[in-house]
């Protein structure tokens, strides 16, 4: 015989609407009350169903999020598998289901979140990334949704929950790192132009080499647009300047992989002959040979942040905008070499 609510609220002796309030999470019921309640469902072996609970309350105890791509590209870079676990673990404490974008196109998303938004599919969404310009950003900004974004908005960032690296910063940090070691020949090689992050990081790399009184050289910097079609020509033209690099920034740990493979090719050695640091600290970045000196940028912090200031805003509407800035820091490995 099925277990109900009744049975559970007979056993830990209230009444059957707290129990209801409990599996709703009501913040107005005490935590002793909570966990007590919560201790008999477990005995008896009580599994609330939310999906009826959910009509009756009109939400989804669901999170959406948007990715930049499609999953199936998106899973090929190691961040997004990292700041979904973070997510994921907030959701999980607070008994929300994940909802994951499946468009492969910019146009495709920007339709799925209409359809998450107006189909109320789900409560909250997470938006993991922030470019000039996006139509989704700007749609979920007028929508009244909760929402957060993993990244800096490029416009009003006061107005907007966000999480974020202080990219600027570190990027300048990562910059005078190679500085301290005798570099002045310093490449930059960035992610597309419209995304916030990668303006946040050239920023921070021109801050740092004006800091040292280097001129900044358009010649020493790559983005992604440069290198769309034959990415190791661009390699190729860079390392063969009057006076080549001695030291590379790549935007990602994945584009450092991609550069070294390009310098190998034009038996150019790491660090010996240039030396190449990249930032998001992936798991096998420790394992090249030689390892990569990295920024750890605390991925799973970024998710787990997010999710939080999304629940924060489901659960009390009258929350301002928060922003919260996550620390990173700089591992030294093998790929860079004082001159």
């Amino acid at each position: 015989m099925a277990v109900t609510i009744k049975d559970v609220a007979k056993q830990a002796n209230v009444s059957p609407a707290t129990v209801s309030r409990v599996i709703a999470d009501n913040p107005r019921i005490s935590v002793k009350t909570k966990v007590k309640v919560r201790e008999v469902m477990k005995e008896l072996g009580y599994y609330p169903n939310f999906q009826a609970r959910n009509l009756v309350v009109k939400n989804s105890r669901t999170l959406g999020v948007i990715m930049e791509n499609s999953a199936a590209l998106a899973f090929q870079n190691p961040f997004f598998p990292e700041v979904l676990r973070g997510i994921s673990t907030r959701a999980h404490e607070s008994q929300y289901g994940l909802y994951l974008s499946t468009g492969a196109t910019q146009e495709e998303i920007y339709e799925e979140v209409i359809e998450m938004v107006q189909g109320r599919r789900v409560d909250g969404i997470v938006l993991l990334y922030s470019k000039i310009g996006d139509p989704v950003m700007e749609y979920l900004c007028q929508s009244g949704l909760p929402f957060a974004v993993v990244g800096r908005p490029y416009k009003n960032p006061c107005s907007v929950t966000y999480v974020d690296n202080d990219n600027i910063n570190t990027a300048k940090e990562t910059v005078e790192y190679l500085i301290g070691l005798g570099h002045r020949q310093i490449a930059f090689v960035g992610g597309a132009t419209d995304f916030v992050v990668s303006l946040d990081r050239l920023e921070g790399y021109k801050q740092a080499l004006n800091k040292h009184g280097i001129l900044f050289d358009v010649a020493y910097t790559v983005n992604q647009e440069f290198m769309q079609g034959d990415k190791s020509e661009a390699i190729r033209r860079l390392m063969a300047l009057e006076l080549p690099p001695t030291a590379i920034v790549t935007h990602d740990d994945m584009v450092a992989y991609e550069v070294i493979g390009y310098l190998e090719d034009l038996k150019i050695q790491v660090p010996e002959d240039v030396s190449i640091i990249g930032f998001n600290n992936h798991m096998i970045s420790k394992h090249l040979k030689p390892p990569l000196s990295t920024v750890d940028i605390s991925i799973y912090d970024l998710g787990l942040h997010a999710a939080e200031l999304v629940v924060e805003k489901i659960t009390d509407e009258s929350v301002p905008p928060k922003q919260v800035v996550v620390p990173s820091r700089l591992i030294e490995r093998g790929s860079c070499r004082r001159l």
